[in-house]
């Protein structure tokens, strides 16, 4: 109970700061007139950290290193029950599963004591602890610990909706509060978000960390990305009263949106792939320096009551940190799983799978990853999964559309741009074995047992 209390406490504090600074804080947090892109030396490309190779004993700086990976999500919106890391994504292996076999490959391979650090909220916590009992005897050491428990408030009234400290039965009372509480806890940590199955641990960002002289260390990396149509609404670099910070959508003012998510003035984005300074971290820290920008995340439960959750990002600490580098990474960096189609395409020959990683396949001639969009019918994952009899071949697929009531046959080979449509109260079963390129299909086509 006494714990119950220091940790109901702790949380309840952490909130009544977020809550004062949120009632302080009136208009856009950003004065848009001050915003300027970063100077070029403030986003390095990739291949110039690559570029300087590594050094024999690339074992240290691992040694160094601490791998966290924010645990928080559960994987509602793809139909599952329970954290979206135990979903399974290729060959029986979940999103945990590939995240420990990654990084107990570094540690036989260099002979390195690397730990895991799962961040759990109170909605992942329990599930994720039963499950990790299955890797005791894995070379990986697992550490977890919790993010913060917060109270939704009411969107008119702005009182918290919860009318106990007790979360059951009034689970919906609740939400974790985005993961720049991080900080309160713990030479590097590397931070990403479990569903990036494409945030490995890189040695040549490790190692450009750690060549730094020690007084002009760098403190934080943001690794980015270049911003393709898709990426619109993601946070980007920004340079503002002589400081990189990170601009997130729910800071920019109304009028100036459309100039947000425009590719040409802002051209990369946030990853949420991070290596910060643990030191530094502490040093932010125990000065009360961590001032994260407040994002007003509006929701409406399923009654129909408005709601708001107040969050913090972890990527917006970047300015609090000395040296800050944005890191312009391959886009293979970022590789999220936040629906089916995503799924389908980290299931499918497009990639392979080594001791963990996902890498694109050397057959497929372009390294651009095809345009997926499945419709509604394939949104849970147990819908997608009996819509196809096996994962079709994508390796020369460009674009694929797919609406309405439809299935896929064994060993179908998809090229070019496929789009097919199923309207209301028609059926398309692809038979097995078909090869659609640069085809259109629609109408209704029944297939069945005789």
């Amino acid at each position: 109970l006494l714990k119950f209390y220091s940790i109901s406490k702790k949380d309840f504090d952490g909130f009544k700061k977020l809550f004062h600074r949120f009632l302080q804080v009136k208009g856009p947090s950003i004065d848009w007139a001050k915003i300027s892109r970063p100077p070029e030396d403030s986003i390095q490309p990739y291949e110039r950290i690559r570029a300087k190779g590594l050094p024999e004993d690339i074992a240290a700086a691992l040694n160094r290193l601490v791998v966290v990976k924010l645990n928080g999500g559960l994987g509602t919106s793809m139909g599952c029950k329970g954290p979206k890391s135990l979903i399974s994504v290729r060959n029986e292996n979940t999103f945990l599963d590939l995240t420990v076999k990654q990084i107990e490959h570094l540690n036989k391979t260099y002979d390195t004591n690397v730990p895991l650090v799962l961040m759990n909220s109170f909605n992942t916590d329990e599930d994720t602890k039963k499950i990790l009992q299955k890797y005791t005897h894995h070379r990986v050491q697992i550490h977890t610990f919790n993010q913060s428990r917060y109270p939704r408030i009411n969107k008119e009234s702005l009182l918290p909706i919860a009318k106990s400290m007790g979360a059951d039965g009034e689970g919906e009372a609740w939400y974790p509060p985005g993961h720049g509480d991080i900080y309160a806890r713990k030479e590097y940590i590397f931070v990403s978000n479990i569903d990036n199955l494409g945030a490995t641990v890189d040695l040549f960002i490790l190692q450009h960390l750690m060549s730094q002289p020690q007084d002009k260390r760098c403190e934080f990396i943001m690794e980015v990305t270049d911003k393709t149509r898709a990426d619109v609404k993601g946070g980007t670099l920004i340079e503002y009263e002589e400081r990189l910070r990170l601009l997130e959508i729910a800071q920019v003012p109304k009028a100036h949106v459309d100039e947000f998510k425009s590719v040409t003035k802002f051209k990369i984005f946030n990853t949420n792939n991070l290596w910060i300074s643990l030191p530094a971290i502490k040093r932010v820290h125990d000065a009360n320096a961590l001032d994260l920008e407040i994002i007003v995340n509006p929701k409406t439960l399923d009654g129909g009551l408005n709601v708001i959750q107040l969050e913090t990002a972890v990527g917006a600490a970047i300015k609090s940190f000395k040296n800050a580098l944005g890191v312009n990474v391959p886009r293979s960096r970022f590789l999220p799983v936040k629906t089916t189609s995503d799924l389908l395409l980290v299931m499918s020959n497009l990639y392979s799978l080594d001791a963990g990683s996902l890498t694109m396949s050397k057959k497929r001639e372009f390294p651009t990853t095809p345009h997926v969009k499945l419709g509604s019918s394939f949104t849970k994952v147990q819908e997608y999964l009996r819509r196809f009899e096996n994962i079709p071949d994508m390796l020369e697929l460009d674009h694929l559309t797919v609406s309405g009531d439809v299935t896929f046959g064994k060993n179908v080979s998809l090229k070019g741009t496929v789009i097919i449509i199923a309207n209301h109260g028609d059926r398309i079963d692809i038979p097995a074995g078909a090869m659609l390129e640069n085809k259109i299909v629609s109408g209704n086509l029944r297939i069945l047992d005789h």
